[in-house]
């Protein structure tokens, strides 16, 4: 029954596409809501600054726009708007060496705000940054953004056995950090 379930959301996901690609502002409007959320909690967790995110995903997603009638297969929409994010992600940690900073000043003021956002938990970001760029990118990919060992090596390069193998010695400094 699920399997069924997921046949039909592919399905409708490569529907929209299709339609987006025609033109239709609203089936990409569509495929944005079904994307937005794994999108920026991928960007927020890679970046580490919430404002950094939100301006990721909005360029990610006017990428996305302008360049939707090059993808060629429709059902691979999820590992191609994840590609784009990648590489913004990439391009503005490039530009902003001092990102770190950033991460510290966004846990200060987290530490100092009563209620903060559950949203981003302080422990597993320094976990995260114990790790090195490519291995925090694949656990966020995969963790965070749940996609698999052959849309993360299709997005970093990678074969999927190697993104697996990182994704495991990934986890297992994380928990090792952890504990």
């Amino acid at each position: 029954m699920t399997n069924t379930i997921d046949q039909n959301n592919e399905k409708r996901e490569a529907t929209l596409v299709r339609q987006a690609q025609e033109g239709s502002k609203e089936a990409f409007c569509e495929l944005y809501g079904l994307y937005k959320d794994r999108l920026y909690r991928y960007a927020l967790y890679r970046l580490g600054d919430p404002d950094q995110a939100e301006d990721a995903v909005s360029d990610c997603v006017l990428a996305a726009w302008k360049d939707l009638g090059r993808l060629r297969t429709p059902s691979a929409f999820g590992g191609w708007i994840f590609r784009i994010l990648h590489n913004i992600c990439a391009g503005m940690i490039r530009k902003e060496i001092a990102g770190r900073e950033n991460l510290n000043r966004y846990y200060e003021q987290t530490q100092t705000q009563e209620g903060s956002s559950p949203l981003f938990s302080i422990e597993l970001a320094e976990a995260l940054a114990h790790l090195n760029d490519d291995e925090r990118s694949v656990v966020l990919l995969s963790v965070v953004s749940g996609m698999t060992s052959k849309e993360i090596s299709d997005i970093t390069g990678l074969t999927p056995g190697a993104a697996r193998s990182k994704l495991s010695r990934s986890l297992a400094k994380m928990r090792s950090f952890l504990s």
